[in-house]
């Protein structure tokens, strides 16, 4: 099936809506972005610490009108110019997710568009597309709030996961460590800005670096960050903060480039793409940029810009191109699946 058979440009309307981002997308061609609109919620959730799902859900229906129809004016495309609707099916919310599902369901049904179903993280994978073009096979590392994942790909649309974390992901342990060190939600982006300003003065945990695979754990490292500086509170102790930061983040970042670029020596990879909200991480973005320049010197790097590492749909777009030029359509049963995995 051919969704752009009679048209004269591909154009695919994306929608996301999987967290705290409401986010309506046009994309062209897979990699070319017309428009992308996104109403962040973090304001809303800062006061809880954390997303809260039914604060999400109620912002999604207030938001998600106004997003299509915006990203429609910004691209200067009519309806009948589109060739289908790609929506986020999970993983997620599954009441943040079920309010996307419904608006791309009921645009597509009323203009007569074929539905297009796309995985959350491989969106993320498919950001990429807008800085390069992919080279086959390659390695996925995707760093997200809740997914910590070593994704190898043979093809288009083909995900291998070789390694994914056995219990916090590394986004996760953020938050939890920037609530301790009193930090607002979301912490991730202070805690790197404190990191460059301090030292690995600590000495963190390692969790699993050396083991003979490529999960991940960063469990441990939370614990021992929070009973260290419960034990300091005990005893009067004053902790350096930005040490503290740095000391933490030395850990996972140790962690993530050393296996990752075991995992891409291991493949024989042509290309390592790394994505998702902690891909906005510039520590770690800096440590990879060298390890792969030094042990990986026939790897192209691939990150994308900084608006494009959180939740938005455009990289639901990109994903949507691939997934409708594999065939993959879906009916209007299509139901939320917020545990799903690539």
């Amino acid at each position: 099936m051919d969704i752009f058979k009679d048209k004269e440009r591909r154009l695919i309307l994306a929608i996301e809506s999987s967290c705290d981002e409401t986010s309506v997308a046009v994309i062209e061609d897979g990699n070319k972005i017309l428009s992308n609109i996104i109403a962040s919620q973090i304001n809303s959730h800062k006061r809880f610490g954390g997303v809260v799902p039914e604060v999400a859900s109620r912002h999604h229906v207030e938001q998600i009108i106004g997003c299509m129809e915006e990203a429609l004016e910004e691209a200067n495309i009519k309806v009948d110019e589109l060739g289908g609707v790609a929506v986020t099916y999970g993983p997620g919310l599954v009441g943040a997710l079920l309010i996307g599902l419904t608006a791309a369901k009921s645009f597509a049904w009323a203009n007569g568009l074929p539905l297009i179903p796309v995985n959350h993280m491989s969106g993320h994978i498919y950001a990429s597309r807008f800085v390069s073009e992919m080279s086959f096979p390659m390695m996925a590392l995707l760093v997200s709030g809740g997914h910590t994942e070593l994704v190898y790909m043979k093809e288009h649309g083909s995900y291998e996961i070789i390694g994914e974390t056995r219990d916090d992901a590394c986004g996760e342990a953020y938050d939890k460590v920037g609530r301790v060190l009193g930090l607002s939600y979301p912490s991730g982006k202070e805690i790197d800005e404190m990191a460059h300003l301090g030292e690995d003065t600590y000495h963190f945990p390692r969790a699993m670096m050396k083991e003979d695979n490529f999960d991940f754990s960063f469990s441990g490292l939370k614990s021992a960050f929070i009973n260290l500086v419960h034990n300091a509170e005990q005893r009067n102790e004053t902790l350096d903060n930005n040490n503290l930061a740095a000391s933490f983040q030395s850990s996972v970042i140790d962690v993530l480039v050393s296996k990752t670029i075991r995992a891409c020596q291991e493949y024989d990879v042509k290309q390592l793409v790394m994505a998702g909200g902690v891909a906005a991480n510039k520590g770690l973005r800096e440590r990879l940029t060298q390890a792969v320049e030094s042990e990986l010197v026939d790897v192209d790097f691939v990150v994308p810009p900084f608006k494009l590492c959180g939740d938005n749909a455009a990289m639901i777009g990109a994903a949507g191109f691939i997934e409708a030029k594999k065939g993959h359509f879906a009916d209007w049963s299509l139901n939320a699946k917020p545990s799903i995995t690539l």
